[in-house]
C-alpha cells in the first residue's frame, strides 16, 4: 500500500506556492534584484530593529569618511555597518519563517530564533569594537 502525499493547505491565495522558474542570464538577475528590494521593503515595514539599525548605519556612514585612517579602514567601518544589516535581515527571515510554521512554543524554533538573535549580537559587537578603535585612533591623532 502506497502512502499518498497530501498537499499542504493554502492559507491565502497570495501565499500559494508556485513552481516558478528563475530564468536565465539577465532575466534571472533582474528577478533576483526585484526579490531583494521586496526583502528590503518587508524588513523596513515589519521589523523595527531593522529600521533602527538602518538609521544608525545612515547616521554613522558619513562619519566613517572622517575617522577612517586609510581606504582599507574606511571599507572595514562600512563593512561592519552592512554586516549588522545583513545579520538583522537573516534574523528577521528566520523569525518570519518560524512564525509562519507555528506561533506555539517549540524548543527547536525557539533555538533557531535565539541563534538568529545571537548573530545580530555578534555583528553589533564587531561594529562596536571596530568603531571604538577608529574613534580612539582619530581622537589620539587629532588632539
Amino acid at each position: 500500500m502506497k502512502n499518498k502525499v497530501t498537499p499542504a493547505p493554502v492559507i491565502d491565495e497570495k501565499l500559494k506556492l508556485v513552481n516558478k522558474p528563475n530564468g536565465k542570464g539577465l532575466t534571472r538577475i533582474v528577478k533576483a534584484t526585484q526579490c531583494s528590494f521586496r526583502g528590503f521593503a518587508a524588513a523596513w515595514q515589519h521589523e523595527s530593529a531593522f529600521r533602527q539599525e538602518l538609521i544608525m548605519a545612515l547616521v554613522l556612514l558619513p562619519f566613517s569618511f572622517v575617522i577612517a585612517s586609510s581606504t582599507l579602514h574606511l571599507l572595514m567601518l562600512i563593512s561592519c555597518l552592512l554586516f549588522v544589516l545583513f545579520a538583522e535581515i537573516v534574523n528577521s527571515a528566520i523569525e518570519a519563517l518560524a512564525d509562519a510554521i507555528t506561533l506555539e512554543n517549540n524548543v527547536l524554533i525557539g533555538r533557531a530564533k535565539d541563534m538568529g538573535s545571537s548573530a545580530v549580537f555578534i555583528a553589533l559587537t564587531l561594529l562596536t569594537l571596530v568603531w571604538l578603535e577608529a574613534i580612539w585612533r582619530y581622537v589620539t591623532l587629532h588632539i
